[in-house]
């Protein structure tokens, strides 16, 4: 079974759908037993179908904000 780290290191690849059956089925065990990963990957989609959304690029110091955050998210875990 998959570590909360390594299903946070693939959780992108998930979303986007760019996965082996036998890596699908390990992602999605572990969301099944775990609440935290759930949590994560729900937070995940909602920031990606906010992006388009977002007004004008954004700066610098807000990507590093949301990187720090993410890395902090994934810590954690």
């Amino acid at each position: 079974m998959l570590k909360c780290r390594e299903f946070a290191g693939a959780a992108d690849r998930m979303l986007e759908g760019d996965m082996r059956l036998r890596e699908r089925l390990a992602m999605r065990l572990h969301w099944l037993h775990c609440h935290i990963c759930r949590r994560y990957l729900r937070q995940l989609r909602q920031l990606l179908r906010s992006v388009p959304f977002m007004h004008g690029p954004a700066s610098d110091e807000e990507v590093a904000q949301v990187m720090q955050h993410l890395h902090r998210q994934e810590k954690s875990l």
